[in-house]
């Protein structure tokens, strides 16, 4: 068990002039982001407190700080993380970054929580997901339609036509599809198109 933890004791409300975005912040963000978290931030309230050094810079948060701008707001909330070392927090402004992507779903949890979500005419668009994935979660989807037509037809799927969904990151998009493209070609395998 991890006895020596340094943590953050408390947060603070700094004003937008003070906060300094990193200048190598790999991390970027859309306006159609930051319109996102603008939305959300109006909708839930400012619940993720921009992370910050003792010298005012952002350690995580920069999409948050746009959005702060965009709603003309005059303060927002943040912690300080004095305890970190310079270069916990350069790593730092990729970790917390790249640990949320690395998540997954839990795909019926998800289908369920939206579907309540649209029952109550919830406004679907404050949850970040695109209307694509949000027909494609309804339509229960998820799951390849090439699965379904083994369970009406059995293991011999010859001639059924069938799809599989991949989801992959959008910077990763291109890669995925030459490496794909690449593969098919290689294999002689005939009737295969990647849209």
């Amino acid at each position: 068990m991890a006895t020596n933890i340094k943590s953050a004791q408390k947060i603070e409300h700094w004003s937008l002039d003070r906060l300094v975005p990193y200048d190598r912040n790999a991390r970027t963000h859309s306006a159609e982001q930051v319109a996102q978290i603008s939305a959300s931030i109006q909708e839930f309230g400012f619940t993720n407190p921009i992370l910050v050094a003792s010298d005012n810079g952002i350690i995580a948060g920069h999409g948050r700080l746009q959005a702060a701008r965009e709603l003309a707001m005059d303060t927002v909330p943040v912690v300080v993380l004095d305890h970190l070392t310079p270069d916990q927090k350069r790593a730092y402004v990729l970790a917390d970054n790249k640990l949320a992507l690395n998540a997954g779903w839990d795909v019926d949890l998800l289908a369920m929580e939206v579907d309540a979500l649209r029952e109550e005419d919830f406004d679907l668009d404050l949850l970040g997901f695109s209307d694509e994935e949000l027909k494609v979660l309804a339509e229960d989807d998820w799951v390849t339609d090439i699965e379904g037509a083994v369970e009406k037809h059995g293991e011999n799927t010859d001639g059924i036509e069938g799809k599989i969904v991949i989801r992959c990151q959008s910077l990763d998009r291109d890669d995925l599809i030459n490496h794909l493209q690449r593969a098919i070609d290689e294999s002689g395998i005939e009737g295969v198109a990647i849209d």
